[in-house]
């Protein structure tokens, strides 16, 4: 056989293709496409300084912006916050992802992130956590961090702060400590949770004086003593009382799921609701922090039609509204309420997808023009 023969049966087969109509016109638009994917994408300017319509200052929204890469869906997503009268939003900044290498910082996404969400009139909690590789042992999750890395995590904290000075005035030290998932599938340790607070608040005053330091959000959770999963919250925050943590932080993150509950049943030990916010501030008040504010930074319902924990799309409307008029009236200790989650990147496909307000394809749902219509003071 000839060394051509392959190319030659492949020749022909395309010319026989080729006689197609609709063949012929899918191959000439291949070069197109492939031009299409090499174009230069579209300047995204940041625009005039914006300012939030709203009859309701402390309504906020998750944003999870960590992984959208195109900026001018950053900015489109940070618009319609604004747009349906939310002046707060978190957004998770991964340690491992801007510090790849001790020391070398990259500041280019979450440069992105800020600007776009103050040229909106937004106000910026910052939740930082996400451990690098090269802070833990191989194989382990990027949720552990070993006692000896606590510096290098207290590090970047001060680097975070330093950088975005006077941009971003809250951080919020980790995430749900109280999960063994989040603590790196250790069982959950709030004295070594409160020795990570304390080096991290130190270095955050040191880089601002005047930036918030919040502990961080705790699972709701019932587990009982001794869990491998998890560790009760009411429990771990006394007992990071007990550890020292008073002093250490200007403010605790909270998140308070309703599950089927409305917004209005009563907190109580034995229930996690919504209203168990109301528990955590007690524990605080009952260890001299009473003035001190909680800022709720996961929180809402879900909608989808099969989960055992979801309620009807339209109670999710009403809860929703009413949890944000709780805090306002009722809450003079709870400065924002931000629901988890305003947007993904890309749809999840699981029962997670119905706790967004806005579709990956920035379609807003029903609940997202009730709440736009709830800040503009309509009934």
């Amino acid at each position: 056989m000839n060394w051509l023969d392959p190319f030659r049966r492949t020749w022909h087969r395309v010319r026989e293709l080729g006689k197609n109509p609709l063949v012929l016109r899918s191959l000439l638009a291949l070069p197109l496409l492939w031009l299409a994917g090499r174009a230069p994408q579209p300047i995204v300017r940041i625009g005039l300084p914006q300012t939030v319509q709203t009859i309701n200052p402390k309504m906020g929204m998750h944003t999870r912006l960590t992984d959208e890469v195109e900026e001018w869906k950053i900015k489109r997503t940070l618009e319609m916050v604004r747009e349906m009268g939310a002046p707060w939003i978190v957004e998770y900044f991964p340690w491992g992802y801007y510090e790849p290498e001790k020391g070398r910082y990259d500041w280019t996404h979450p440069d992105l992130v800020v600007d776009h969400a103050l040229a909106q009139g937004l106000t910026v909690l910052a939740r930082i956590d996400f451990v690098p590789k090269w802070a833990r042992p191989e194989k382990s999750t990027s949720r552990y961090l070993p006692e000896e890395h606590f510096d290098d995590y207290a590090d970047f904290v001060y680097a975070f702060v330093q950088h975005f000075s006077g941009r971003v005035r809250h951080v919020i030290i980790w995430n749900e400590p109280n999960l063994s998932f989040e603590w790196g599938y250790r069982l959950p340790d709030p004295e070594a949770y409160t020795r990570l607070l304390k080096g991290a608040y130190v270095r955050a005053k040191e880089a601002d004086p005047d930036v918030m330091v919040l502990a961080a959000g705790l699972a709701p959770t019932l587990a009982p003593p001794d869990s491998e999963w998890g560790m009760n919250d009411l429990e771990f925050l006394q007992r990071m009382y007990d550890a020292g943590a008073r002093g250490y932080f200007d403010g605790v993150a909270v998140h308070a799921y309703g599950w089927v509950f409305p917004p209005d049943d009563p907190p109580s030990a034995d229930m996690i609701n919504f209203a168990r916010a109301e528990l955590v501030h007690e524990v605080m008040a009952r260890n001299g922090d009473g003035e001190l504010p909680c800022f709720i930074t996961e929180a809402g319902w879900n909608d989808h039609r099969r989960w055992a924990k979801a309620v009807p799309p339209g109670l999710r409307i009403e809860y929703t509204l009413r949890a944000y008029e709780k805090a306002l009236q009722e809450w003079p200790w709870c400065p924002v309420v931000a629901m988890w989650a305003f947007r993904y990147p890309r749809p999840a496909r699981t029962y997670q997808d119905s706790f967004t307000f806005v579709t990956a394809e920035f379609i807003p749902k029903p609940i997202y023009v009730e709440i736009q219509h709830h800040a503009r003071g309509a009934s």
